[in-house]
């Protein structure tokens, strides 16, 4: 406990002669923190966004109007067995209608044009557990035998599977992409926490340079040497941290209720058991972070 006592007085003394280099380490700690913790709240309200998109994805596999009611009972009995398939449904041609008229009661018109006919096929409506796999399953669909024979069109079942071709896939895509850019961009910000880190603590080395010598002539051990180095720069990254939490906190309080009525039909809640898990991990980084790149600066710049 005395050697933990004397390594935090002369952190602080460290932090005390080094004052404008210490407060630039721990501004570049609260920024790249404060950046990290705005992304992954953001990207936790994302996420749910795409959450909730993706899980619309579904497949309609629209079946003969002739087609006999065991072979379809086969079919779905065959679809549901599938492991990336959650629900599968049968959707009536009056049924099917009855949908294609709510849906258009603001142009009543289109309905009247119908004249009492119903031209909607029926379908089998497949959700899915994972949207991903959309096109394996709708491919295992245009695939079974039982499914042809049934199918709207037997000459080309895949064009009685529909899915949203294309604009799923470019779906995908663009939620692929923000999720790599989202940890590249936590890398970039975390290495450049590192390189302040080490820089701040190489300068408080060479400053007291001399000092560290006399403690190596009358025989202090390696690691009561780095003690102090070490908690100075977990000290600056716990201040950069906290200070992260804190102004995420505030734009929780302040800014967010503003967002969520400026823009009523985008859901941006996000469980307050995920705040306080941005709010540990930012907090658990950036000591990792202080300690790493102390140890770094060290191994690099003092011979002991």
């Amino acid at each position: 406990m005395s050697s933990i006592g004397y390594f935090f007085k002369e952190s602080l003394q460290g932090f005390a002669r080094n004052l404008s280099t210490a407060l630039g380490s721990i501004i570049t700690i609260f920024l790249s923190l404060l950046i990290i913790g705005v992304f992954f709240v953001a990207g936790s309200m994302l996420n749910n966004l795409m959450t909730s998109v993706e899980s619309e994805v579904t497949i309609t596999a629209y079946v003969a109007d002739d087609a006999p009611e065991e072979d379809i009972q086969k079919v779905m009995s065959d679809i549901s067995g599938m492991g990336d398939v959650a629900q599968v449904s049968f959707t009536t041609k009056e049924q099917a209608l009855e949908n294609f008229s709510n849906s258009m009661t603001s142009n009543p018109e289109i309905i009247e044009q119908l004249d009492g006919t119903n031209p909607l096929p029926a379908s089998i409506d497949i959700e899915l557990r994972d949207p991903q796999s959309v096109e394996s399953v709708a491919a295992a669909v245009e695939s079974n035998g039982d499914y042809v024979k049934i199918s709207e069109d037997p000459e080309d079942p895949g064009d009685s599977i529909k899915y949203g071709q294309g604009t799923v896939e470019r779906l995908f895509q663009l939620t692929n992409y923000i999720r790599y850019i989202g940890i590249a961009l936590i890398v970039l910000l975390i290495f450049i926490a590192l390189v302040f880190i080490n820089n701040t603590i190489r300068l408080a080395i060479l400053a007291r340079r001399k000092e560290i010598a006399i403690m190596r002539l009358v025989g202090a051990s390696n690691g009561f040497i780095r003690g102090p180095f070490l908690m100075e720069g977990a000290l600056h990254a716990l201040i950069g941290s906290v200070l992260a939490v804190i102004v995420i906190q505030l734009l929780r309080m302040f800014a967010l209720p503003q967002l969520e009525n400026a823009i009523r039909f985008l859901d941006f809640s996000v469980p307050d058991m995920t705040y306080v898990m941005i709010y540990a991990g930012l907090i658990v980084a950036g000591i990792i972070i202080g300690l790493i790149g102390s140890a770094i600066a060290m191994r690099r710049y003092l011979k002991v």
